[in-house]
């Protein structure tokens, strides 16, 4: 039998998509409508939400929006019971900030915990009751989960968290047929991690595949969505133009590797 394009579309479904206001988020929601999905989407940017809703709307697809703090564990479930039934969900909300280890205190740690980890389990808590069987969960880590940051070291260790709790949800989830994976982005010209790059080195030494987009993120997000994914599930995209294979490893202008 040969794979349909129809595969990869999203006719039917219903998606949520968290921190949809700008960069990885926005592309994916607008993917998802261009595919076919209905949407209802979130964010604490409400000008930049209600301009994505817009757009989604002007393709045909509904898309109901909520200002809301994903770290806030009522107010998640309060808007998601209001919600019809969800075939795809996409935690995407997420940030962080540059300090070392030992000069992050503890508002600072519980800042990028509940962001980053807690509005996970805060979704997936809500979402999973309402979702039906063949239902797909994605959440956005980051290379940074695979490898050591400093500078980040309670981001990374959040987002290694979220793989290795997406792994488990893989196997306990299984017996709803519901499908969970993750997409670890890196290297992507996104407004969040404008600010975070720091000193004068040429990051994109790293990217075997140089800078990349958010739209390079919706595309792994389309498949993990669609039944040309069925039988996948607790894997990983390394959707980061090889920086999670480069591990230090940096490309010369020649074009050569270089530890």
């Amino acid at each position: 039998m040969v794979l349909s394009a129809d595969a990869f579309r999203l006719d039917g479904k219903f998606a949520v998509v968290t921190g949809a206001a700008k960069g990885l988020g926005e592309a994916i929601a607008l993917a998802y409508a261009n595919y076919g999905a209905d949407l209802a989407i979130c964010d604490r940017d409400e000008e930049n939400m209600e301009r994505v809703a817009k757009e989604v709307r002007a393709m045909g697809r509904t898309c109901v929006t909520s200002v809301l703090d994903v770290r806030d564990t009522a107010a998640v479930d309060a808007w998601v019971n209001s919600l019809p039934d969800i075939d795809i969900l996409v935690n995407n909300a997420g940030g962080t900030f540059y300090a070392w280890f030992m000069d992050v205190n503890d508002k600072g740690q519980r800042s990028v915990i509940d962001e980053n980890f807690t509005s996970v389990t805060n979704f997936v808590r809500s979402c999973v009751p309402k979702m039906p069987r063949g239902g797909s969960i994605i959440n956005i880590t980051s290379v940074e989960a695979y490898k050591a940051s400093p500078g980040f070291g309670v981001y990374g260790a959040m987002k290694a968290a979220v793989e290795h709790l997406s792994r488990t949800l893989a196997l306990e989830l299984s017996g709803k047929k519901i499908r969970v994976n993750t997409i670890a982005p890196d290297g992507m010209h996104t407004p969040g991690d404008a600010n975070l790059l720091v000193g004068d080195h040429d990051y994109g030494a790293t990217l075997a595949l140089g800078w990349g987009e958010p739209d390079d993120a919706a595309g792994s997000a389309i498949f993990l969505a669609s039944s040309a994914s069925a039988y996948l599930t607790g894997t990983t995209l390394q959707t980061n133009g090889g920086s999670d294979a480069a591990r230090g490893w940096k490309k010369t202008p020649e074009g050569n590797w270089i530890p």
